[in-house]
């Protein structure tokens, strides 16, 4: 099986939401299994993705009524709003009578939390979804420059797991189910040739799988909000790969941007799956506790 090998582009940047507060789990938590809403058509709603030019999936929304580009990022815990953006779209306080909290820890720093009245993904409206404000000043202004397009925020776990969605990133579909409680399978979706893999779901809502990196076992978060496959600096260097440097960087929520090396490994396996000769990214960031940040480009992602 092959996969398509991700481009670096000049700025690189990582969507990453993973280091929540404990409090992150009140407000993923509040919702019930399935969320409050209104709808129109059938059980299933497909929606068309996007791809930017620097790998990440994109789904048109609307936010109290006026439309939005969010990122589709299984990293992401929580769904998001630009903070340059919340007045535009008319997010409201967390009201003091609310058992929401009003502001969440976000990669050591605290970041306020909005009420969206009305969020409309496809046939499906969410009422009152919290949405976190962040800063995407580093993405915006490199998608400014590139002469792309921005995103206003991020579609998050919290929206993913209660729907039961299907993200095909092969077709670019995002696939919601409306009846979370039906045990009725995703149409129009061929599993021949696949193999499941046992994904790990993590207290803060991180998708992690069991993989080996050159034969050495390592945990793997799938994050479809990373631009490519990326090692964390000092699991590379316990391993003794080679890196090289790169005039590239990148930049986390609340986090500075840093220099991005570029590390080639022999095999990267995740189940019967294997990578051979592929060159990933080297930072940092931790990935909230993984040892690599897996972006997945060809194959579809069950969520």
């Amino acid at each position: 099986m092959s996969v398509k090998r991700a481009r670096f582009s000049k700025t690189l940047l990582v969507l990453l939401i993973g280091a929540a507060s404990a409090s992150f789990q009140a407000l993923a938590l509040s919702s019930p299994a399935a969320p409050v809403s209104t709808r129109n058509g059938g059980q299933f709603e497909a929606l068309s993705l996007q791809r930017s030019p620097q790998n990440h999936l994109i789904v048109r929304v609307f936010i109290n009524g006026k439309a939005a580009m969010l990122g589709v990022d299984t990293g992401a815990p929580v769904s998001a709003i630009a903070t340059s953006r919340r007045q535009h779209y008319g997010l409201t306080p967390i009201p003091g009578t609310s058992k929401l909290p009003p502001r969440l820890m976000i990669n050591g720093t605290f970041n306020a939390v909005g009420i969206a009245k009305s969020l409309r993904i496809g046939a499906l409206n969410l009422v009152d979804e919290p949405m976190v404000a962040i800063n995407l000043g580093p993405e915006s202004r490199a998608a400014r420059i590139r002469g792309e397009q921005e995103i206003d925020g991020i579609l998050g776990a919290d929206i993913l797991f209660p729907t039961r969605a299907v993200l095909d990133c092969q077709r670019q579909l995002l696939i919601l189910n409306m009846e979370p409680q039906s045990e009725e399978t995703t149409p129009g979706m061929d599993y021949s040739g696949f193999h499941s893999v046992p994904i790990h779901v993590s207290d803060g809502y991180n998708l992690y799988v069991d993989g080996a990196i050159n034969g050495a076992p390592a945990q793997l978060m799938v994050d479809t909000g990373a631009f490519a496959t990326l090692l964390h600096r000092p699991f590379v260097k316990r391993m003794k790969i080679h890196v090289y440097d790169t005039p590239f960087s990148s930049a986390a929520v609340n986090l500075h941007q840093r220099g991005v090396q570029v590390a080639r490994i022999r095999r990267l396996s995740d189940g019967s799956f294997n990578i051979v000769g592929h060159d990933v990214g080297v930072l940092v960031a931790s990935f909230c506790g993984a040892t690599m940040a897996l972006s997945i480009s060809a194959p579809a992602v069950f969520i």
